[in-house]
């Protein structure tokens, strides 16, 4: 299957979900290619046929970009190396949750969330201690008892009930003993950190130079400006009231295509877009306001910006 066709056939499974779903990334660089909303849940998905070309410069700008949007970060592939992806597993790269569309379905469509993950060693799932504890007392087992059973330690029972994550084997075994489900699932829209090594909190990039001056009015007129590396977009820039995100280059064939990736990506997000261009022949682009850098050198202030903003999108083309 080509990469589009799987680009094609995952924005159709997020639709089926409820999810609406913005139109595809299709610029270089990109660290993401589609963003996704269904409620308060809001993904940013990059595509692969093969996750070994996940790169942690990517993983660590989706995270970012998952911060900074309230959005969660996932990719969804269909190999590792020379096997599949294995169904209902969860994998991690870079601190990214990732995982096969067959397990997206069951998660989004069906509403089954996966059960196992795998880190270092194998592959494990999250043992809810507090019902294998119920479970072994009504059983009127010793920790002791169950060590023997399951040909472990008693320290490492106690671990299990204490919260500690099991191997699958050892997960099926605890399973067939006490005949009932002990596994919680893997949150993957929310808590996904808490079952692999968390990867270092990762710093914004410093901005492209040309962007600088850019950057230097929206922090005057009151925002907190974080660049971007591989986004289809320059920046994600914050105040008190609202996130925007922030182009910048000459109106060119390629810059209006950037315009209506970001005004498709923020009506999902929920955010502002706003481009800055040195010579500006219409008001806006979709949903992005097209903004010339002298005007926005001469905003006084974050209402003046949004004004400016909300006038250029609201514009109506004379008949």
């Amino acid at each position: 299957m080509s990469r589009e066709a799987l680009v094609g056939n995952i924005t159709a499974m997020l639709q089926d979900a409820g999810f609406a779903v913005s139109d595809r990334c299709a610029v270089r660089p990109k660290s993401f290619d589609l963003a996704a909303r269904r409620g308060e849940d809001v993904l940013l998905v990059k595509v692969l046929a093969n996750i070994d070309a996940f790169d942690a410069a990517t993983g660590a700008e989706m995270r970012r970009l998952g911060t900074y949007l309230g959005a969660t970060p996932l990719v969804l592939g269909l190999r590792t190396r020379d096997e599949d992806l294995k169904p209902g597993v969860v994998y991690f790269r870079h601190g990214v949750p990732v995982f096969a569309p067959d397990t997206a379905v069951d998660l989004f469509v069906e509403g089954v969330p996966p059960l196992i993950y795998a880190a270092p060693g194998g592959l494990y799932v999250n043992i809810d201690g507090d019902v294998l504890a119920d479970a072994r007392k009504q059983r009127e087992w010793s920790l002791g008892k169950l060590a023997q059973e399951l040909g472990v330690s008693r320290r490492t029972v106690s671990k299990y009930e204490d919260g500690m994550n099991a191997s699958v084997e050892v997960a099926a075994q605890l399973e067939e003993l006490f005949g009932q489900g002990l596994s919680s699932p893997v949150e993957v829209l929310d808590g996904a950190e808490d079952v692999h090594d968390g990867e270092p909190e990762p710093k914004d990039p410093e901005p492209d130079p040309t962007d600088q001056p850019i950057v230097t009015v929206l922090t005057r007129v009151g925002y907190t400006v974080h660049p971007t590396q591989r986004a289809p977009f320059k920046a994600v820039s914050e105040d008190a009231s609202n996130s925007m995100l922030t182009g910048h280059s000459e109106f060119t064939r390629t810059a209006e295509k950037r315009a209506r990736i970001m005004s498709s990506v923020g009506e999902v997000t929920r955010t502002t877009s706003v481009y800055v261009v040195d010579k500006a022949t219409r008001e806006s682009v979709d949903g992005t306001a097209l903004i010339e850098r002298e005007e926005l050198e001469n905003v006084e202030d974050a209402d003046d910006l949004r004004d400016l903003i909300q006038d250029r999108v609201d514009y109506q083309e004379p008949a």
